[in-house]
């Protein structure tokens, strides 16, 4: 090779090596803040957490690879969920994931620009989260569980279950909506019913709730869906088993960890379709332009071990239903 041809194609070579070095370089690292609404040992919060890195996985997201994941738990403690939300902010994220009513509250009182995806928030619209739920607006959407609806169902299934009971108490969060509290108080004539609405403020109110009411008969529990209720289900388990009150509850977990009854959303189904829209967010859509979604299922769930300590026979009609049924 002559010396002139030589300098013209090391030249050549010279030039293409930084077009190549581009090319090979990886894409950069995206952040995802997720602030969680239960505490960091909370098998259910763990639960959620792996169905939505599953989610990412399934949709190309790798942890540590190209997508970063930074975690904060409130545990349900009202102050730590601003702190840890401004601490998330202070990280700079693509986007976030935030977990029940007050974790999506804090992080909009620290930013109306970083695109928030929510989970598990029964009244979106009521709270003043979004606009609507076909048309979110502003910078947050996601996936909420349930209608005011199923407040109704829930007092059909514990007069379905627990025929004889005639007075029910609803636990609920003073803090967020009436919207399930109502739906339950439009049906309760019907049914023969006469309510009680308490408290879910702490360890301390729940118990005297619980105790002041079971003291008379044929008294029966409503657990509504709340980031309280969820931090405190154990309690509220071994209160309704100790005074011998049948209970219904929003979620599956509360009857595995030895609860009644439950009917609603399958949570861990929702973290994973939540990863949907963290992937569409990070490839450029906007949470104005995505609609808040709704579950696509629906679980009964009944514990028979449970009915057989109070005293209950599950009808053959809930049975039949029942999407699991622990023996």
């Amino acid at each position: 090779m002559k010396r002139r041809e030589f300098i013209t194609l090391l030249g050549g070579a010279a030039a293409a090596w930084p077009l190549a070095a581009r090319a090979q370089q990886p894409a950069r690292m995206r952040r995802i803040g997720v602030l969680m609404n239960l505490a960091s040992n909370d098998t259910e919060g763990q639960a959620r957490l792996a169905a939505f890195h599953q989610g990412l996985q399934h949709l190309g997201w790798t942890v540590g690879g190209n997508v970063q994941i930074d975690y904060r738990w409130g545990a349900g403690e009202a102050g730590a969920f601003h702190r840890y939300a401004e601490e998330l902010l202070a990280l700079a994220p693509d986007v976030i994931l935030a977990s029940a009513t007050p974790s999506v509250q804090a992080m909009q009182k620290v930013t109306r620009t970083v695109p928030i995806v929510f989970a598990l928030v029964a009244d979106p619209v009521g709270a003043g989260i979004v606009e609507s739920l076909a048309q979110p607006g502003g910078n947050t959407t996601g996936f909420t569980p349930m209608e005011y609806s199923f407040g109704a169902k829930w007092l059909e299934l514990l007069k379905e279950i627990a025929p004889l009971v005639t007075r029910v108490a609803v636990l609920r969060d003073l803090t967020i909506g009436l919207g399930q509290l109502g739906a339950i108080q439009a049906v309760a004539p019907s049914f023969g019913v006469e309510l009680r609405a308490g408290g879910l403020g702490d360890a301390g109110e729940i118990e005297r709730t619980v105790a002041a009411f079971a003291g008379s008969s044929n008294a029966g529990l409503i657990v509504t869906a709340s980031t309280s209720a969820a931090v405190y289900r154990d309690l509220i388990i071994t209160l309704a088993a100790r005074h011998r009150l049948p209970a219904v509850y929003a979620w599956r977990y509360f009857v595995t960890g030895g609860g009644l009854i439950s009917y609603g959303a399958n949570t861990i189904d929702i973290y994973r379709r939540a990863a949907s829209y963290v992937d569409r967010i990070l490839k450029g859509e906007k949470p104005a332009d995505l609609p808040v979604q709704a579950p696509t299922k629906y679980e009964l769930v009944v514990n028979l071990k449970t009915a057989k300590a109070l005293g209950l026979e599950v009808p053959p009609s809930v049975l039949a239903r029942a999407d699991e049924v622990i023996e």
